[in-house]
């Protein structure tokens, strides 16, 4: 089983190769394709290419479809705790990074669950996975709200407390939607990983020949503009020190744009993009961050 975990949590630098793989001039016209690499890893879209729960010893759980406003239908993994708790538990709303689907994350949600003995919703994007559609900047934000909104009306989640956490383009996107809805109260605190600041400012990152063009892209993510809007949800910034792919000044400078009361600063060494949550201390970043200021028991 370990190997079985550790293996779908290191998934490959797929934007990378993706973008490296065009020329710039393809920016323009074909950028949702590069943003959005739904389909890899190869069947990622297909039925047998979503892992569920189960493959990973979880049993209780819902596969869930999810209808958007604008008529898109949004598949979702609902996780409930292994140890039930006496009271109602508090639910992670959970984006991930922008290649794969929700199975390749579940054993981030077992180790989740299992730690802090709550649910978790694994949201997937319109045009990956098992969802319909087509992604681009605005029909996410619309489904990000869509999840939240599930939450708030599910009799086993309404009136408890939600962490939304995103993974490099899940945290743009978790950046957005918390922004929006801090008010309500019902959001007791946000966690990002690996994102960063807007897609231009990526763009000479991933693919230097581009930073000419970089004016035309048509998504914009401008975390650097959203984020300092959260000033009363505490916000955990989780930062690998050797991601490839997001500089890691970007997340460093998202802390310092950061206006949030409470804001908490940790470093993975060793973190690259995409396995930063495979080494030391990770998961104890978050468990002792939601029990310090979301359960308030540390």
């Amino acid at each position: 089983m370990a190997a079985n975990v550790i293996s779908y949590l290191r998934l490959p630098a797929l934007a990378t190769s993706a973008i490296a793989a065009v020329a710039s001039g393809l920016l323009y016209w074909k950028q949702n394709e590069l943003i959005y690499p739904r389909n890899l890893p190869v069947g990622s879209r297909t039925d047998t290419g979503v892992p569920r729960p189960s493959r990973f010893g979880l049993s209780d759980y819902e596969d869930l479809r999810l209808p958007t406003p604008d008529g898109e239908t949004l598949s979702a993994f609902f996780i409930r705790p292994s140890k039930k708790r006496p009271t109602k538990p508090m639910t992670i709303l959970m984006f991930h990074g922008n290649a794969g689907n929700i199975g390749h994350r579940v054993p981030i949600a077992r180790i989740l669950e299992e730690n802090l003995g709550c649910n978790v919703l694994m949201l997937e994007y319109r045009g990956y996975g098992l969802s319909t559609g087509t992604p681009d900047e605005e029909g996410l934000k619309l489904d990000a709200q869509t999840g939240l909104d599930f939450l708030r009306q599910y009799d086993e989640t309404k009136d408890a407390k939600i962490v939304v956490y995103g993974q490099s383009l899940g945290g743009a996107v978790a950046i957005d939607l918390v922004a929006k809805n801090q008010e309500a109260g019902d959001i007791a605190g946000l966690i990002l990983e690996n994102t960063f600041t807007s897609i231009k400012k990526m763009i000479p990152r991933v693919f230097p020949p581009a930073k000419f063009i970089a004016p035309l892209c048509h998504q914009y993510w401008i975390s650097e503009v959203t984020l300092p809007k959260i000033t009363k949800i505490p916000i955990l910034f989780i930062s690998g020190l050797k991601d490839e792919i997001v500089p890691p000044s970007h997340m460093k400078e998202l802390y310092s744009l950061c206006r949030a009361e409470t804001k908490i600063w940790k470093e993975i060494p060793n973190g690259s993009h995409n396995d930063s949550v495979v080494e030391p201390h990770y998961f104890e970043y978050i468990v002792n961050f939601i029990g310090e200021y979301v359960y308030g028991t540390s």
